[in-house]
């Protein structure tokens, strides 16, 4: 897959426009920093400490491109004369050809929260996944998240994806229940 691929959303009335592209090494100070959030830190699995652990964050997402079953996105707000900084990331994973089921996933940092980043890099991820993996299979993407996370839930029915099932706990990794929600391709 090319990792020169670029996705953009819309500016809103609340929000500048949004650039969606792979990660870069520059990121990493960027996502150390957001990654410095409580609330972040509770709803992911690896926390980058340090530059280190970030450069390495960065080299796996680089990975993902490479092998073609995992497309992260660093999601930058984009005012017009200003630099772009660092909103979240949206990620497509455990795709594959013939599979009619891939992942979707995403984060945003602290000070975007609010104001519709969440939904709106998702639904620019989703109309990619869906344009350029349907001829391998994609039929649905799946969103999960832990029962307790409100806001994941409010993202996911604001981009389209209907809830389907509870999903039970399955500890150390998921602590707690989840749920499942779902958007298939002719939504």
């Amino acid at each position: 897959m090319n990792t020169s691929v670029t996705l953009q959303a819309v500016a809103t009335p609340a929000s500048p426009a949004l650039v969606l592209r792979p990660w870069r090494m520059e990121d990493v100070p960027a996502l150390v920093e957001v990654y410095r959030d409580p609330v972040l830190r509770r709803w992911t699995s690896h926390v980058p400490e340090g530059d280190a652990d970030g450069a390495r964050w960065v080299r796996a997402q680089e990975r993902g491109w490479a092998a073609g079953d995992r497309f992260s996105f660093a999601v930058l707000e984009a005012p017009p004369g200003a630099s772009a900084a660092l909103a979240g990331n949206v990620v497509l994973k455990h795709i594959a050809s013939g599979k009619p089921a891939a992942e979707v996933g995403y984060w945003t940092a602290p000070h975007v929260r609010g104001r519709g980043v969440a939904p709106r890099a998702l639904e620019a991820l989703t109309a990619w996944a869906f344009n350029s993996f349907a001829a391998d299979g994609l039929e649905r993407l799946e969103l999960l998240h832990q029962v307790d996370n409100p806001a994941s839930c409010r993202v996911a029915q604001k981009s389209g994806y209907g809830f389907d099932s509870v999903l039970p706990a399955m500890p150390p990794s998921f602590p707690v229940d989840g749920h499942l929600h779902i958007r298939r391709a002719n939504v």
